[in-house]
C-alpha cells in the first residue's frame, strides 16, 4: 500500500475546498471605495465615542452609572477592533488583489479571520445581553447589586464575554465547523451547511444570537416597566432616575440596532440549514454588510444621546425637574393612572391616602401653562 503523501500541486487545503480562488466575480457591493469610506466611519465614530465615554468615566459619581460606561467602554473597544482587524484585511485585498492560495496555503490566515467575523460578530450580541442583566438588577435590585458589586466584577464580566466568544470562533478549528473562503474572495467565514458539523456550528452561531436579542428585549421591558413606575409614583420627587432614564434609553437603542442589523443575518443562517436549502451567496453578502453596520451605528447612540447633546439640540429637555415626565402632563397622568392599581397593592390605605394628597398639592403647585 502507497502511504505517501500527495503532491502539493494536488492538494487543495479545507478552507478552499468549496471555493477555490482566484474567482471570475466582480460584485458592485464589494469595491475598494465602499469598503474604506465604511472602515473609517466605523473607526472614526468608535474613537470618537470612546473619548467620550473615558470624560464621562472620569466625571461621573454615580455607581450605576460607571458600571454601564464600563459596559459601553466594552462594546466600543469591541467594535472597534473588529472594523480594524476585519477591514484591514477586505481592504488590503482590494488595492492589492492578492493570491489567497499563494499568500496563506495553509488556511491560517483565511482561519484568523473566520474567528475574528464569528468573535466580534457575537461579542455586541453578548455585551448588550449582559448590560440588559447590568440594568435589571440596577433597577429592580439596586441595594443588593451596589452592595455586592464592585467595578472590578463588571469589568470581569466584559472579559467572561470575550472569552465566550473566543470559544465559540475556535470551535471551528476543532474540527465542530470549518472556516472557508467565501466569494468573491476577499473574506473567510464559517461553512453554512446542512451537513454534520457545520449544521451544528450554523445553528450554535444563530441560537447564540437570537437568543442574546431575545434576553435584552424581555429584560429592558421589565425594566422599562419599573422606571415608568418609579418616575411616576409616589416618590418621583424624592426618587431621581435621571441617570437611569438615560441609561436605559441608550440601552434600548443599542438592542434596536442590533436587533435591524443582525435578525436577518441570522436568520437567514438558520432557515439556511434547518430547509437545506442552496446558500444563496447575494443574500448572504447583504445580510453580512446589515450586520456590519451594527458597528458603526452603536457609538453614535452614545455620541448623541447623552443629556448633555439633547439639551443642546431641545433646551426644554431637562431631566432634572421634578421628573421627566413634567415635560408631558397628560402622559403623566395617565401613566399614573395606570400604575396606580400596583402601587396600591404594596401601600396600606394611610400611604395611598397620603400619596393622592401630596400629588394634589404638587398639582395645585404647578403653574399655569401660558398661552
Amino acid at each position: 500500500m502507497d502511504f505517501s503523501t500527495p503532491p502539493l500541486s494536488n492538494y487543495t487545503p479545507v478552507c478552499y475546498s468549496i471555493n477555490n480562488p482566484p474567482f471570475n466575480y466582480t460584485s458592485p457591493v464589494a469595491s475598494k471605495y465602499f469598503s474604506s469610506v465604511f472602515t473609517a466611519l466605523g473607526l472614526t465614530s468608535n474613537l470618537i465615542a470612546f473619548i467620550a465615554l473615558l470624560k464621562s468615566f472620569r466625571r461621573t459619581q454615580s455607581r450605576s452609572r460607571s458600571f454601564f460606561l464600563i459596559f459601553l467602554g466594552g462594546l466600543v473597544v469591541t467594535d472597534f477592533m473588529g472594523l480594524l482587524v476585519t477591514g484591514s484585511i477586505v481592504i488590503s485585498f482590494h488595492l492589492t488583489g492578492f493570491d489567497w492560495r499563494k499568500l496563506d496555503p495553509n488556511c491560517h490566515f483565511c482561519n484568523f479571520m473566520g474567528m475574528s467575523m464569528v468573535f466580534y460578530g457575537l461579542c455586541p450580541l453578548l455585551l448588550g445581553a449582559a448590560m440588559a442583566v447590568e440594568r435589571f438588577m440596577g433597577i429592580n435590585r439596586p441595594f443588593a447589586r451596589s452592595t455586592s458589586m464592585p467595578k472590578c466584577r463588571t469589568v470581569s464580566m466584559v472579559l467572561m464575554v470575550w472569552l465566550i466568544a473566543g470559544c465559540i470562533s475556535l470551535l471551528p478549528l476543532t474540527g465542530v465547523g470549518s472556516y472557508h473562503m467565501q466569494i468573491p474572495g476577499s473574506w473567510c467565514f464559517f461553512n453554512i451547511s446542512a451537513e454534520g458539523n457545520d449544521m451544528a456550528f450554523s445553528l450554535l452561531f444563530s441560537l447564540v444570537g437570537l437568543t442574546s436579542i431575545a434576553v435584552s428585549f424581555l429584560l429592558n421591558t421589565v425594566s422599562v416597566v419599573t422606571l415608568i413606575k418609579v418616575c411616576c409614583g409616589q416618590d418621583r420627587t424624592q426618587r431621581r432616575r435621571d441617570h437611569e432614564v438615560e441609561m436605559l434609553i441608550q440601552l434600548i437603542l443599542i438592542m434596536v440596532i442590533a436587533s435591524i442589523c443582525w435578525c436577518p443575518l441570522l436568520v437567514f443562517i438558520a432557515q439556511t440549514v434547518l430547509s437545506r436549502s442552496r446558500l444563496q451567496i447575494r443574500y448572504l453578502l447583504l445580510w453580512i454588510r446589515f450586520a456590519t453596520w451594527n458597528q458603526i451605528l452603536d457609538p453614535w447612540v452614545y455620541i448623541l444621546f447623552r443629556r448633555a447633546v439633547l439639551k443642546r439640540i431641545y433646551p426644554r429637555f431637562d431631566m432634572h425637574r421634578d421628573s421627566i415626565m413634567s415635560l408631558y402632563p397628560s402622559f403623566r397622568d395617565t401613566v399614573r393612572r395606570f400604575t396606580r392599581s400596583s402601587l396600591g397593592s404594596a401601600l396600606g390605605s394611610d400611604d395611598l391616602g397620603e400619596m393622592e394628597k401630596s400629588n394634589a398639592t404638587s398639582t395645585q403647585k404647578e403653574p399655569a401653562p401660558s398661552s
